[in-house]
């Protein structure tokens, strides 16, 4: 483009300075940045090293104690063993005992896990609605996860006694004799009320946190496109929670299947025989109670196993369908 004498100064020098303008500017000041190194190749190692021996200390060595003791039937003094090889472990998988233990297992875990994750979402979303009185509210939510285990037990034990219990009298007015303790079915009944009333708490607190964290604007425009709440939740909100969701759920199973031991322990020690238990209480039975050590280590092995395989199965198709980010 030519430029004529006519037209004004600035305008004929005006694709020089453009071209000036796009070269990007220089910073001096600028350096590259230092990547942070250890002053020891060795000094990384020595950090870790503590978690590391506690690892090997109090779980790997027993683990390999365990695996190697269910081979053997020990004295329980330890004062002789015999090594009878796959003998353990036939005889609890062959029993039928250790087959309905294993099945009520099986219900007792997805029960749990159902009711306090379903629980814990719907308190969730009800807390996180809330504006006025909000504080407290979570505060008495969060309290009841910093009951133990055998204190929950025992809580329990309270809430379904014979002469005091408030649930006994409750089931009584509608023609339900409850007999914790002695009949099998209110038995599980309690265990799994116990169980799912003190796992809510752990759930609830990360359900919270991950709805508060949904972005306002994804609410207003899901509120824009669905007027149906339920629908809403359910398209929009439930998939930004399904991370928290799948994290929750493998540590649900866990729980049920591990640390409601506690709440058992409380809940069926001392009482009749006819009284459901889990797996993990069965070794704790055979083991400390019956002195079969090799019995109940090939049961905590066949325990481990089983927990092994299912955790690899929902890393492996469940986890296809959580999208983070």
């Amino acid at each position: 483009m030519a430029y004529t004498s006519s037209q004004p100064r600035t305008l004929r020098f005006l694709p020089g300075f453009m071209a000036k303008a796009r070269k990007p500017a220089v910073v001096a000041d600028s350096a590259p940045m230092k990547r942070v190194q250890f002053s020891s190749s060795y000094l990384p190692y020595l950090l870790i090293a503590p978690q590391l021996l506690v690892i090997f200390v109090f779980f790997y060595w027993p683990s390999v104690q365990a695996v190697q003791s269910s081979f053997y039937i020990e004295d329980p003094f330890g004062f002789g063993s015999t090594f009878v090889g796959l003998a353990n472990y036939s005889d609890a998988l062959f029993s039928p005992e250790y087959l309905n233990i294993a099945k009520f297992t099986v219900v007792f875990t997805a029960l749990v896990t159902v009711f306090s994750l379903a629980l814990g979402l719907l308190l969730a979303v009800k807390a996180d609605a809330i504006i006025r009185g909000a504080s407290a509210y979570k505060t008495l939510l969060i309290s009841v996860y910093a009951i133990a285990p055998p204190v929950a037990g025992l809580i329990g034990m309270m809430f379904f006694d014979q002469h005091i219990g408030p649930f006994v009298k409750i089931a009584a007015f509608f023609g339900w004799h409850m007999q914790v303790g002695v009949t099998y079915f209110d038995t599980a009944f309690a265990m799994i009320f116990v169980s799912v009333w003190k796992q809510i708490p752990y759930n609830f607190i990360f359900f919270l946190s991950g709805l508060q964290s949904v972005p306002v604007s994804v609410r207003e425009a899901a509120f824009i496109d669905c007027r149906s709440g339920l629908r809403r939740f359910w398209t929009v909100i439930m998939p930004l929670l399904a991370p928290t969701a799948f994290f929750l759920l493998i540590i649900n199973i866990t729980y049920a299947l591990f640390d409601t031991f506690g709440v058992i322990d409380v809940m069926v020690k001392d009482k009749a025989a006819n009284n459901p238990i889990t797996l993990v209480y069965k070794v704790f039975l055979d083991g400390f109670r019956g002195n079969d050590i090799g019995g109940s280590s090939a049961q905590s092995v066949i325990l481990m196993v089983v927990v092994f395989v299912l955790t690899v199965i929902q890393f492996r198709f469940l986890e296809k369908r959580i999208h983070y980010g």
